[in-house]
């Protein structure tokens, strides 16, 4: 399947409908579902190859050039539509996905083609994953003949499992359902360890495979027969997008278990795999590197705020290699009010990563005057580090950010709109290096200066 990202910043509600208005900025076209689990693998420094069944239509070629140089085997059925899921973003936020697709069971001849296609890869395989989002491709037929061709060459098999009958499944090693596909397989509640811990088992009874339940918040739990239970907590991460997580997850799973891990270690890896996802943006990959450095991430290797330029130049340069979008914003936020709450919350919504610069004591006194800044620069940067979505804090000396934002080239600038676009500084920079300003729609009313103002006066 193929996923589709349209987003854009939400200024405005619509006249003719009580609906906000997305100005589109940008669109892109990702792999989705199996597609996602294989550029995972390969992203990780496996090799995956690719097997499904797609349309003959326009989605169909947006997902094969969004597969790159993916080893693919996509049979084409001219009889059905090949799955898109369309994600409207405003900002840092899903306002709407609208699904396209069919899934009616492909005919016979389909079936035929695709086990006999998958079969002849097999040999040498260190691990068959069957995705099955319940689209029609993977039929009774063929997930049955292919867990028997596995299983008859000494092939580990993983079903990421989105149907409700699970008994086709029987043969599989492993099973990955998150907490509502193992309730519906199993008709037994969840919301404990202990009640997570009987569907595993009756799951395992029906199916013959050991059980990893994903948990969202409360992190992975593994059930194998004969083995106490595996709880492990989730990553301590700020989540953008649970969007593709199962797929990190199964992806490093299967590439752990193939690689000769002991399960309970590809478990742990898989978890720390899904925790560097889900700070992504829209349907994404880890890559090693990433992998690796979280995995071996130890204190010196963390960054306190404030934080010194040099500093947050090689924290940014991490950044970009991750390809995470970073976003800029900066004042004197001396006296925090509801106008920056919005400005920052907007911020941080349109970007993965936010850098808030301060204007330093001496920097504040020389633009507002001898009576500012009311709170120290010290105070100023804890309050602004503890607001949602602020992922790093500095300062600057000079009247204004120009050299930081040459520095640390962010790529988005974001201020409030009672400047134009002319009059923010650095917004030159940030254009020239193909970057965005945005604007943000100010809260009226709202100033330190006014309310330094109405407290000498004694105003409630």
């Amino acid at each position: 399947m193929a996923d589709h990202y349209v987003s854009g910043g939400v200024a405005r509600v619509s006249d003719e409908a009580p609906v906000p208005i997305l100005k589109v900025r940008d669109d892109r076209w990702t792999p989705g579902g199996a597609a996602n689990v294989a550029a995972n693998i390969e992203a990780l420094g496996g090799e995956a190859v690719l097997i499904g069944v797609t349309g003959d239509d326009e989605t169909a070629s947006h997902l094969r050039r969004s597969i790159g140089g993916l080893a693919t085997h996509l049979l084409t059925d001219g009889q059905r539509r090949t799955t898109l899921k369309t994600r409207y973003m405003g900002g840092q936020h899903q306002m709407l996905r609208v699904d396209r697709e069919d899934a009616h069971p492909i005919g016979p001849d389909v079936e035929e083609r695709l086990i006999l296609k998958t079969s002849a890869l097999l040999p040498g395989a260190g691990a068959l994953i069957l995705s099955d989002y319940a689209k029609g491709v993977l039929t009774d037929r063929v997930i049955s003949a292919l867990i028997e061709e596995a299983n008859r060459q000494g092939i580990l098999v993983m079903v990421d499992p989105k149907r409700q009958e699970w008994r086709g499944y029987a043969g599989a090693r492993l099973i990955t359902p998150n907490r509502k596909e193992l309730q519906l397989a199993t008709g037994l509640s969840c919301d404990d360890d202990q009640a997570c811990a009987e569907a595993a088992a009756s799951a395992s009874r029906l199916t013959g495979a050991d059980i990893l339940l994903t948990r969202s918040e409360r992190g992975m739990s593994l059930f194998r027969r004969d083995h106490a239970p595996f709880h492990i907590a989730a990553e301590a991460r700020e989540v953008f997008d649970v969007s593709g997580a199962g797929d990190t997850v199964v992806a490093t799973l299967a590439l752990g278990v193939a690689a000769g891990l002991d399960l309970t270690d590809a478990v742990r890896i898989a978890n720390v795999a899904a925790g560097v996802v889900v700070g992504k943006r829209g349907t994404a990959t880890v890559s090693r590197d990433e992998l690796s450095r979280h995995l071996h991430l130890s204190p010196d290797q963390t960054f306190q705020n404030p934080i010194a330029l040099g500093e947050a130049v090689r924290v940014r340069e991490q950044w970009r290699r991750d390809g995470l979008t970073v976003g800029f914003t900066n004042g004197c936020f001396d006296i925090i009010h509801p106008g920056h709450v919005a400005l920052i919350a907007h911020a941080a919504a349109s970007c993965d990563r936010l850098i808030v610069a301060l204007n330093t004591d001496a920097s504040v006194k020389r633009l507002k005057g001898d009576s500012r800044p009311v709170q120290s620069q010290e105070a100023r940067a804890r309050v602004i580090d503890q607001m949602k979505g602020v992922s790093l804090v500095m300062f600057f000396d000079d009247d204004t950010p120009l050299s930081l934002i040459q520095a640390l080239l962010p790529d988005l600038l974001i201020k409030g709109a009672d400047y134009t676009e002319d009059q923010i500084v650095g917004a030159d920079v940030v254009r020239n290096h193909g970057g965005q300003v945005l604007r943000v729609h100010l809260v009226e009313g709202q100033s330190t200066t006014r309310i330094i103002r109405d407290a000498g006066q004694g105003s409630p």
